[in-house]
């Protein structure tokens, strides 16, 4: 009788758990914030567009002039907020049809930003479904940046000094997150039979090649060279610095584990407080947590909807974290210069510690 009631009680209790994202969804969906927010997204593509064009206008305008460089950093700026919409389309937050937001994810990536929406939409939903685990999430494995134990011992000679400072390292290594990416999704798109990969293809070449060749009309091969490499340094620490607090210092899961989809998604995620310069400046993804429970809700949605999550994983005993822009940055440098010497202990999934109790 006794190991029938424990029986009973450990069901209760991964029911409970399994079930808890279900009633959180539900409490969502009533509250409308999953709609779509069509003023939001036309008026964002818009000011994206007339931005990139009045930045090649005022290139164009301004001639032979290391002032172009200010230009370059604006531009880099611009970009991102392109790749931040092509995000955005391909979680299909801002139309209700899968195939515009489809092709309007490939065509802000491709055209705009330079990058391989099909490269970039598998490995994004590989890492949504299993954020920080050993194994299956793409973003912590094997790179220039070593985000496990494992990865540091696996170093040594000036790799491994590499590593064992890469926090104080990561940021100037963001500087090449631009070229990395653009690198990334043309080897893939040459390799992989990513649906419409010769269009992406087409556009990103085009995109790419149009605009070196915009430079060596308006520039000097050296001044052409500065532009490149400011815009895409730019465009590099703005992108990988809106991904960077969201996971990184968080819980590493080993590959074995398994953990319900509300806790696997707020256990791993970090949201970054701030005001609507920080929103805009990373796209929304500050509200990480939000974003990976809700990957299709709109972004202007997901701060709407915050509190309602923060009360409800409070309710449910799930630890919410939340830091400041500098605070978060702070974990991560600290996070990566000691990943080799403080490797935390197995991940403990926190249902797996009720049900032993």
């Amino acid at each position: 009788m006794t190991e029938q009631l424990g029986h009973k009680a450990a069901t209760s209790k991964v029911s409970r758990s399994t079930s808890s994202y279900t009633e959180l969804a539900a409490m969502v969906r009533e509250s409308g914030l999953m709609s779509r927010s069509y003023g939001f997204y036309w008026t964002s593509l818009a000011v994206a567009v007339l931005a990139l064009a009045g930045v090649i206008g005022a290139m164009v305008w301004l001639g032979n002039s290391w002032l172009q460089l200010l230009l370059a950093a604006l531009l880099g700026c611009v970009l991102t907020q392109f790749g931040f919409l092509g995000h955005d389309a391909a979680h299909r937050q801002m139309f209700v049809s899968a195939a515009w937001n489809d092709w309007t994810a490939r065509i802000l990536s491709g055209a705009g930003a330079g990058l391989s929406y099909g490269w970039w939409r598998g490995k994004h939903n590989a890492h949504h479904a299993a954020p920080n685990q050993v194994g299956r999430d793409p973003d912590i494995g094997p790179g220039a940046v070593a985000f496990t134990p494992e990865i540091v011992a696996e170093r040594h000679g000036f790799s491994g000094w590499c590593a064992r400072h890469q926090g104080w390292l990561f940021f100037p290594l963001l500087t090449m997150e631009g070229l990395s990416l653009h690198i990334a999704g043309i080897r893939t798109l040459l390799a992989t039979p990513v649906r419409y990969r010769w269009v992406e293809m087409t556009l990103i070449v085009v995109r790419l090649v149009g605009f070196v060749a915009l430079l060596l009309v308006l520039l000097p091969p050296g001044k052409a060279a500065a532009f490149l490499a400011v815009q895409l340094a730019v465009f590099g620490m703005l992108l990988g610095g809106s991904f960077a607090p969201n996971h990184t210092g968080m819980p590493i899961v080993p590959r074995d584990s398994k953990i319900d989809f509300l806790q696997r998604q707020v256990l791993m995620s970090r949201n970054v407080k701030g005001n609507f310069v920080v929103n805009a400046a990373m796209g929304g993804l500050n509200f990480q947590i939000e974003h990976h429970l809700f990957p299709s809700m709109p972004r202007p949605h997901l701060k709407l909807v915050s509190p309602m999550v923060r009360d409800y994983c409070r309710a449910q005993g799930v630890p919410y974290t939340e830091l400041g822009l500098f605070a978060s940055y702070g974990v991560v440098i600290d996070y990566l210069n000691n990943v080799g010497l403080r490797a935390r202990g197995p991940f403990d999934c926190p249902l797996a510690t009720q049900l032993r109790n």
